[in-house]
């Protein structure tokens, strides 16, 4: 298989992945009339005098925009609005073809935040929710703070649908080695949207009991090191991050950092660390090395010191990727009728993807195509979000 050659053929030949098609038949006079003008008149007045009715009478009730402004897209970095639409036209197939949602990309050719703002604002009303996408931090900080309560689920897939799954594989992780989580010691490399969000995910596990009250440890690293109070150069959200980790107030490297520690996540750069580096941590340490394509360190050389292991990528066991969490997430929000997506369905959603399989050290978490996952996610975003009050009706 020639991946390149390979992709490039099928995107060239189908023109795109994505395409419209009509719920209904329309092959009549009468089809017409009802479909369109004059009949469609009625439904616009009923949404008119009640606008909660555009659930009942149009697609908003399933559908979904994917919005980015190619700003960091994988690992291809700023590549642009037209350069990005590949990757959310996939991501609107993942939607339909494992949570039978109707997903639009919306590609924006700006990277002004108050401008995206403005334009999600002014679009929702066609949508039941809100996915952002490879969006750069901090920028994308920012931009999620001022959607999340326009009145439909918003959620940044790369921070919460990669914080929903490291935590999904954590709780498994931590089973097969006989760690409880309260007790660990955690290191997160890369203090960008995806490390920031996973170091708030664990921080806040005490809303939900059926886990755990917090994780022991957490120190985040950035490019410079050990993030610290006084540290120079931080700017806002790692100031922030700063007083809720390191409650030693340790400094120093990511090399540093993970002398004694039980958990190491990586969401930064590849061929970071050696297998000498692991050997510092703790016995049957967990080691997340997700930089994609190339892992922080491979897990050859992981494996040498560390008790599982596991990377973004599906060329090796233990594949942890968002995929397995944003359609489930969404489908379940939509059936709710969520007007957001809050702490307590994320943490549901990672409980119920660890729930989907019987954990070991080389398979710790379902593949993305297993049927159960969508359902089951769904089912407990549902549960979580009705017994929180976050519901329309």
């Amino acid at each position: 298989m020639n991946l390149r050659e390979d992709a490039l053929k099928l995107h060239k030949e189908n023109k795109g992945k994505l395409a419209t098609k009509s719920k209904i038949s329309v092959k009549t006079k009468e089809d017409l009339s009802l479909v369109y003008t004059p009949g469609v008149a009625e439904v616009c007045k009923e949404i008119a005098a009640d606008k909660k009715k555009i659930y009942d009478y149009t697609m908003k009730a399933n559908s979904v925009a994917v919005i980015t402004d190619g700003s960091a897209v994988l690992g291809l970095r700023n590549i642009g609005a037209e350069a990005s639409l590949p990757v959310m036209e996939g991501k609107s197939v993942l939607f339909k073809e494992l949570a039978d949602i109707d997903a639009f990309p919306i590609c924006i050719k700006t990277q002004n935040d108050d401008e995206i703002i403005s334009i999600a604002k002014n679009i929702a009303p066609v949508f039941g929710g809100i996915n952002l996408e490879d969006i750069e931090s901090p920028r994308c900080f920012k931009i999620e703070d001022a959607l999340i309560n326009i009145g439909i689920p918003v959620m940044h897939d790369d921070q919460h649908g990669t914080s929903i799954v490291i935590l999904a594989a954590l709780i498994n992780a931590s089973k097969v080695v006989g760690k409880k989580i309260e007790n660990l010691k955690i290191v997160i490399n890369g203090a960008g949207a995806a490390g920031i969000a996973v170091a708030k995910m664990l921080l806040c596990l005490g809303i939900d009991k059926k886990i755990c009250t917090s994780v022991k440890e957490i120190i985040l690293c950035d490019s410079k090191g050990i993030i610290y109070i006084g540290r120079d150069n931080l700017n806002e959200f790692k100031q922030q991050m700063a007083k809720i980790t390191n409650r030693q107030n340790r400094k120093g490297t990511l090399k540093d950092a993970l002398d004694g520690a039980d958990v190491f996540i990586g969401l930064s750069t590849g061929n970071l660390l050696t297998a000498n580096d692991i050997k510092k941590m703790n016995k049957d340490a967990i080691v997340f090395a997700m930089a994609n394509p190339t892992p922080e360190i491979m897990p050859d050389e992981a494996r040498k010191f560390a008790a599982i292991v596991g990377t973004g990528r599906s060329d090796f066991p233990n594949q942890i990727n968002n995929s397995l969490s944003f359609p489930g997430v969404f489908r379940g929000a939509l059936d709710a009728k969520a007007t957001k997506i809050n702490n307590e369905m994320k943490i549901a959603a990672a409980r119920a993807l660890a729930g989907c399989v019987k954990p070991t050290k080389d398979n710790i978490l379902p593949y993305t195509l297993d049927k159960n996952v969508v359902p089951a996610i769904a089912e407990a975003v549902k549960r979580a979000a009705i017994e929180t009050g976050v519901c329309r009706e």
